[in-house]
C-alpha cells in the first residue's frame, strides 16, 4: 500500500516543490480543503516503450472474403437508415 499524507491547500501551494520530490519517490499526497480531501498528488509511472510498428505482421492471420465488398441488401440498408 502506498504511504500517504494529507496536507492543506495552503501547505501544498507553499511547499509544492518538496511535495513533488516526495511524489516522485512514490509517496501519495492528499490535498484537502479544510478537512475535506479534494485531490491526490501521485507519481506518474513510466510508460512502457512502444514497440516499433512492423508492417505485415498480421499477414496470413486475417482473411476478408470477397463478399465483404458486395453491396448490402436493401433490408440491411433500411435497418441502418440509409434508404426508406
Amino acid at each position: 500500500m502506498t504511504k500517504h499524507e494529507v496536507v492543506t491547500v495552503h501547505h501544498a501551494k507553499t511547499h509544492l516543490s518538496k511535495l513533488l520530490v516526495r511524489a516522485e519517490a512514490g509517496e501519495e499526497i492528499v490535498i484537502a480543503r479544510g478537512k475535506k480531501p479534494v485531490a491526490r498528488l501521485v507519481p506518474i509511472l513510466p510508460e512502457a516503450p512502444l514497440q516499433p510498428r512492423k508492417p505485415g505482421r498480421w499477414k496470413g492471420l486475417i482473411h476478408i472474403s470477397d463478399e465483404f465488398f458486395d453491396p448490402l441488401p436493401d433490408e440491411e440498408l433500411r435497418a441502418w437508415g440509409e434508404i426508406e
